[in-house]
């Protein structure tokens, strides 16, 4: 597998349930975790299009980049957190990279960003290629920025027209993580695992319209990226550096990082 999968069953209490997370290595974040050892500020930049927005929340701080400050800043103690909300709804992703390319150009950087991606270039059928070239083209930015980046995929909602088509632009984000390292938080096997467990479930974490998710759907998409997050940006334990180096390489993957 390109991808390692993280997470598991919900925390005691939640409302949330599932699986689906998805990063590349436990040790993903450490542009992050320097700042939290340090104890600097951590700055993170969620952009995308609706979903990021908040498009079906019942208000602005029932968006998810919202939620999120509020869990990280309740697991991260040492350092101030902030996640700025950067999202627009309808965006598809080159719309996306020139505001990402804008923000990057400034002279603060965020530690971490998060890119919720290809929702509307999947739906508006766009094409596969030029899709695949803006993801590899942003991945060089924040690499270039210094920042850690994780990419969010397309929600997954009942109404899909064509599954078979939605579902290689969901490959492309994968995929094309893969081949540059990068993180993936797979919201898309997320939503359909609710769906698997119980379409009432599912129905439960989007708004009226069937395609966005509402109030719930946030919340839990919230918590189940601060938990990876905060996995992610720990200090790796002793001699895991060693560890990782003596690992075989995954087929199709290098050796060492890019960039």
């Amino acid at each position: 597998m390109a991808l390692v999968l993280l997470g598991g069953p919900a925390l005691a209490g939640s409302a949330c349930t599932g699986t689906g997370v998805m990063l590349r290595d436990v040790a993903a974040l450490p542009a992050t975790g320097a700042h939290l050892a340090d104890r600097h500020p951590v700055r993170v930049l969620a952009i995308g299009s609706s979903s990021t927005e908040g498009i079906g929340a019942s208000s602005p701080v029932r968006a998810y980049p919202h939620q999120l400050e509020e869990d990280l800043t309740q697991a991260w103690r040492e350092a101030p957190v902030a996640v700025v909300n950067a999202g627009i709804g309808g965006e598809t992703a080159d719309q996306t990279l020139l505001r990402l390319e804008a923000t990057l150009a400034q002279p603060v950087k965020p530690s971490l960003v998060i890119w919720q991606v290809g929702t509307n270039d999947a739906v508006r059928g766009g094409d596969e290629g030029r899709f695949r070239t803006l993801l590899e083209r942003g991945i060089a930015l924040v690499r270039a920025a210094g920042s850690d980046l994780i990419l969010v995929d397309q929600q997954f909602y009942p109404a899909i027209p064509d599954r078979v088509r939605y579902e290689r632009f969901v490959g492309l984000v994968a995929a094309t993580a893969a081949e540059n390292e990068v993180p993936v938080f797979s919201r898309y096997a997320l939503m359909k695992e609710w769906g698997r467990q119980d379409p009432a479930l599912l129905t439960s974490m989007l708004s009226a319209d069937g395609f966005h998710m509402g109030d719930r759907g946030y919340d839990c998409l919230a918590e189940a990226l601060s938990r990876v997050i905060v996995k992610a940006a720990a200090p790796a334990p002793a001699g895991a550096a060693v560890a990782r180096a003596k690992r075989p390489a995954l087929p199709g993957l290098p050796t060492t990082r890019k960039g």
